[in-house]
C-alpha cells in the first residue's frame, strides 16, 4: 500500500449546519467510493471552509459517517477578494494501491470550477 493524497471540494448553498453537514457527507462519501476507500483506509483527512461559513465544523460530518479513528482537523481558507464563496474543502491522506493518476479527486457542484484539471 502507498500513501497518497485526494482532494475535494463542495460549495455550500447556504451557511446552515444541518445543510453543511448533508453537503459535507456527501463530498466524503463520493471521495471513499470513487477511490474503493474504507474508513480503515484513511489516514487523516484536512478540512477547510472559507471565511463565511460559522454554522459548524466540517468534520463533525465524517464523525457521523462513522469515521471516529482518524485524525481530522478543520482550518480557515485564506479570505481571497474574488475567491468563491462558501466552500468546503478535503485533503484526505489515504493508504491505497492505486496510482497517484488513479486517484479520483471530486469536487461537486459549482465547485467542480475550481480544479477542472482533476476534477472527475
Amino acid at each position: 500500500m502507498a500513501v497518497r493524497a485526494v482532494r475535494g471540494a463542495v460549495q455550500l448553498e447556504q451557511d446552515e449546519a444541518g445543510h453543511m453537514a448533508d453537503q459535507v457527507k456527501q463530498l466524503l462519501t463520493a471521495i471513499m467510493e470513487r477511490n474503493d476507500l474504507t474508513a480503515d483506509g484513511l489516514i487523516s483527512i484536512w478540512f477547510t471552509a472559507t471565511p463565511d461559513l460559522h454554522s459548524d465544523f466540517p468534520a463533525a460530518a465524517a464523525r457521523e459517517l462513522g469515521i471516529v479513528d482518524v485524525p481530522l482537523i478543520c482550518a480557515q481558507e485564506l479570505d481571497i477578494a474574488g475567491a468563491m464563496p462558501r466552500v468546503v474543502r478535503i485533503l484526505a491522506h489515504i493508504e491505497s494501491d492505486l496510482t497517484k493518476a488513479a486517484i479520483s479527486h471530486v469536487y461537486l457542484g459549482a465547485a467542480a470550477t475550481l480544479r477542472k484539471d482533476i476534477a472527475q
